[in-house]
């Protein structure tokens, strides 16, 4: 699933081709995509795009009237851009977006189509699809602490829960696990004050490094290629791969749809983690499947 690097990435680059364009219409081609009703989607037939902004791992696009189109990508949603519009590729798009100079099209790998699209009016209603996470470059350590402490859960599940941290999936949390030197199922509520400050200091420096890395790597051009194991990430997808810090196999742990990468050196003390314990020590902390967890509101019971 695109996360906070992936998503920020996707939105400058939107912003040099489509802020201040006219989106001209919208072809879905899948009914199932639009999630709302009301107001019609062709209320924005015409309009110019205002502004763009994220929101948890969703992308707004901003337009008169205070109406917001939201895209939420989920796993498999990808977005391709195209300078002239009669080159669009035919049959694999879910919904191709026809600006005044180019075409953004959304494609979905797989058979489960759980990308979604809602047009909501107004402030308060584009806020009720915000699960009301914490931004972390927008925080200080002592909130950032307060939230990852008001209730104890794995520090997996909570760097991943939208309503505790924004932006944050299953690849990331890896990585930033990794370079704070904690283990994935370290409780929230148990941790120390330094451990604290480490997670925080990583967390805010890892989807740093990330940005800035796919800026340089881009140089202007749209983002094609995103994906969730990268050659150059330090344990997500690393399964048996020596570590760069020790030198000890990544370790994996799989649970439902996700799996966690961790050196057991470096984050565990050693300690060799099973899958049969994972499930056991997951099978209350974690949503049962992505979309539990994706659909997850700030009024949720945490």
């Amino acid at each position: 699933m695109p996360e906070l690097p992936d998503i920020v990435t996707y939105i400058e680059a939107l912003e040099q081709r489509v802020k201040g364009e006219t989106l001209e219409r919208i072809r879905l081609a899948s009914p199932f995509l639009l999630r709302t009703a009301s107001p019609p989607l062709s209320s924005i037939n015409g309009q110019q795009v205002i502004s763009l902004r994220r929101l948890g791992k969703r992308i707004c696009f901003g337009f008169a009237d205070d109406l917001w189109l939201v895209l939420h990508l989920m796993i498999a949603g990808r977005l391709h851009w195209y300078d002239d519009s009669t080159k669009v590729s035919k049959g694999r798009n879910l919904a191709i977006f026809d600006f005044s100079k180019g075409s953004l099209t959304l494609t979905e790998a797989g058979t489960q189509k759980r990308a979604s699209l809602h047009l909501v009016a107004g402030e308060e209603n584009l806020q009720r699809l915000n699960p009301g996470g914490l931004e972390v470059f927008d925080t200080d350590l002592d909130h950032f602490t307060k939230a990852l402490q008001r209730t104890n859960h794995t520090l997996k599940r909570a760097l991943t829960d939208p309503r505790i941290l924004s932006g944050i999936g299953n690849a990331y949390s890896d990585e930033i696990l990794f370079a704070a030197q904690l283990s994935p199922f370290a409780q929230t509520q148990k941790l120390s004050a330094g451990d604290f400050e480490r997670l925080f200091a990583a967390v805010r420096k890892d989807l740093t490094e990330w940005v800035e890395r796919f800026r340089v790597e881009l140089n202007g051009k749209f983002p094609e290629k995103v994906t969730a194991f990268r050659p150059d990430m330090a344990v997500h997808g690393k399964y048996k791969e020596p570590c760069i810090r020790c030198g000890t196999p990544i370790q994996r742990i799989r649970y439902a749809n996700n799996e966690t990468n961790y050196c057991p050196q470096c984050q565990t003390g050693g300690k060799l983690l099973a899958d049969r314990a994972l499930s056991r020590l997951l099978k209350d902390d974690w949503p049962r499947t992505l979309e539990e967890l994706e659909s997850l509101t700030a009024n949720s019971k945490l």
